[in-house]
């Protein structure tokens, strides 16, 4: 499959679709029920980790939607799925008929080698590949806090992310030249079928409008293709990163939905 040369959104849906059902099933527990993949961070219980993905043109049946439900609820998680609509075209209205809400609509944006341009942080920041042990921990450390996780350093995650990056995966930090910390990072995750997707885009509050974002995105993309793969993908999670990606070259394409059972 061509990754790259997506004739229709509805091309790019699918073949997003099929990215996400390669890479999240990457050491991880799943479980198969109905036209669903389940699968569950075996580290984490962020309900953002644990989600399901469907199969092409799902349409579950009103007892595939209910079963869904048990091997979440099992865990202590909500059940919640993660999909492009285009690619299940059905699929929203069955889960909503089975009790299920929309989370969240999220912007699909994308990068193709042409588009990506490069862009530089405010002087006093330099952006480069962690290279050694302290690189991996401060880069982890700086996107923990970034993202409101707190000081601390999971090493379990500095030990995923070298793993990681052994596997295929791109990362970016920033460091304050002035001070030698590290404030910022990003990965490109491990590549699957010639698509990567950007996250993890993190900076210190204290680093925060210098374009630090930006240049470790654009970065990621351009290491992205130089390191072969065709397409390059993120979700923003709010309109001040939509902005910031839409300056590192990425344009929307499509739309992702999240969708959850509460109770």
């Amino acid at each position: 499959m061509d990754l790259h040369a997506f004739s229709s959104v509805s091309a790019l849906d699918q073949q997003l679709q099929h990215y996400l059902r390669i890479t999240t099933t990457r050491d991880r527990d799943v479980e198969r029920v109905g036209p669903f993949l389940a699968t569950f961070d075996p580290h984490s219980s962020n309900p953002y980790l644990n989600y399901a993905i469907p199969d092409d043109d799902a349409g579950p049946s009103a007892a595939e939607v209910a079963a869904l439900e048990e091997p979440f609820r099992r865990r202590g998680l909500p059940p919640r799925l993660e999909f492009l609509p285009a690619a299940a075209p059905a699929l929203e209205a069955a889960l909503l008929a089975g009790g299920f809400t929309a989370e969240g609509r999220l912007a699909v944006m994308t990068c193709a080698a042409g588009e990506a341009v490069d862009l530089a942080p405010a002087p006093g920041i330099a952006i480069a590949m962690p290279k050694t042990e302290d690189d991996l921990r401060g880069m982890r450390a700086a996107q923990h806090a970034a993202f409101g996780a707190g000081a601390g350093v999971d090493e379990g995650s500095v030990r995923r992310l070298r793993d990681s990056l052994l596997a295929g995966a791109l990362a970016l930090l920033a460091r304050d030249e002035a001070t030698g910390a590290i404030v910022g990072g990003g990965v490109a995750t491990v590549p699957a079928a010639g698509v990567t997707e950007v996250a993890g885009i993190g900076v210190l509050e204290s680093h925060r409008r210098r374009g630090i974002a930006g240049a470790i995105t654009a970065g990621l993309a351009r290491a992205a293709f130089a390191a072969g793969h065709r397409t390059v993908w993120l979700t923003p999670g709010h309109a001040d990163a939509h902005r910031v990606y839409g300056r590192a070259g990425f344009v929307d394409r499509t739309t992702m939905l999240h969708m959850v059972k509460p109770g």
